[in-house]
């Protein structure tokens, strides 16, 4: 099959199942190598780069999705009429921080962190897609194990928890930015 062909069957398949799908999967579906589903997802990718296109191919943690460009959600939504999301709060965000380094965590791990009851914002986050159960913890209760969801990766526009920045760079610039408020509104 000719990378043209099978650039558009990759097109095709992801347009219609909407989510994300491995690359494994895609290889399965389209009888060909991982290899030449990388090819094509490169050329559908190009294709997608264009200021022409009102889509984009993205790759989430050895999946591809075809998803609209940020410049066209507005649009997108107004068409949907979809109520625009409200921004995360900084508790969720605390949330997010803490299982995303540190993962798999049980919802006791994350308020110990942060020293508050968490459960509505963990129970949010689930509901959001950008937390998810990741297992079972072996101890007495037999505790959820937490962890980032596909959502968390398309909302913070990563491809994998790789591309995360490396956490003392994260503790240093807090510091750093402390060290900068006035010891009297601190």
């Amino acid at each position: 099959m000719n990378i043209s062909a099978l650039t558009a069957l990759l097109e095709a398949v992801l347009f219609a199942c909407g989510s994300p799908v491995t690359d494994e999967r895609l290889s399965e579906v389209l009888e060909v190598s991982r290899t030449d589903i990388a090819a094509a997802a490169e050329e559908l990718k190009k294709k997608t780069d264009s200021p022409d296109s009102g889509i984009q191919l993205i790759y989430l943690d050895g999946a591809y999705q075809l998803c609209t460009k940020s410049c066209t959600a507005d649009v997108v939504r107004k068409a949907l009429e979809l109520r625009k999301t409200p921004p995360l709060s900084k508790a969720a965000l605390e949330v997010l921080a803490i299982v995303a380094y540190n993962q798999p965590v049980t919802r006791s791990f994350i308020e110990t962190v942060r020293g508050v009851d968490s459960a509505y914002v963990v129970g949010s986050l689930l509901d959001k897609g950008l937390l998810c159960e990741k297992g079972v913890l072996d101890a007495p209760g037999k505790p959820t194990l937490l962890g980032t969801g596909e959502g968390f990766l398309r909302c913070f526009g990563l491809e994998s928890l790789s591309d995360l920045p490396d956490a003392s760079l994260l503790c240093e610039s807090a510091e750093t930015v402390g060290s900068l408020i006035p010891e009297d509104e601190q």
